[in-house]
């Protein structure tokens, strides 16, 4: 798992992208803080360390390619608000590749043992 530490929140959806688009699952998945959850593009609800893994495996394995531009930061005690504009093409079963966008409102916390930011709730939900 990366051990890179995401000191400033704004940074946090950059990192992310750049994880995922070099495939890299165990550092995608040590940007979600303890008892995360992430909606999906379509909207289901995932939680838990073995979910979050199926899925971002699932989307690494459908060759997901993710931009994300971070538009708004709000920054409170701990927690951070980040509005993101994100565009994911990626395969789907029957081999076309799609483009879904939109703008996610994710929430970040900061973890008081290493003042890392991390993912507390990834809320993806736009247009496809």
């Amino acid at each position: 798992m990366s051990s890179a530490v995401v000191t400033d929140p704004a940074q946090l959806p950059v990192v992310f992208q750049d994880a995922l688009n070099s495939g890299d699952v165990d550092a995608v998945l040590a940007l979600f803080a303890p008892g995360a959850a992430m909606r999906t593009v379509s909207g289901e609800l995932v939680t838990g360390p073995g979910a979050l893994r199926a899925e971002i495996g699932g989307t690494v394995a459908a060759r997901g390619r993710l931009t994300n531009v971070q538009r708004h930061t709000l920054v409170g005690a701990g927690t951070a608000l980040l509005v993101t504009d994100w565009t994911l093409e990626i395969d789907t079963p029957t081999g076309d590749r799609i483009s879904p966008t939109g703008t996610t409102a994710n929430i970040a916390r900061q973890d008081p043992s290493d003042g890392g930011w991390r993912f507390a709730l990834l809320n993806p939900l736009g247009t496809a």
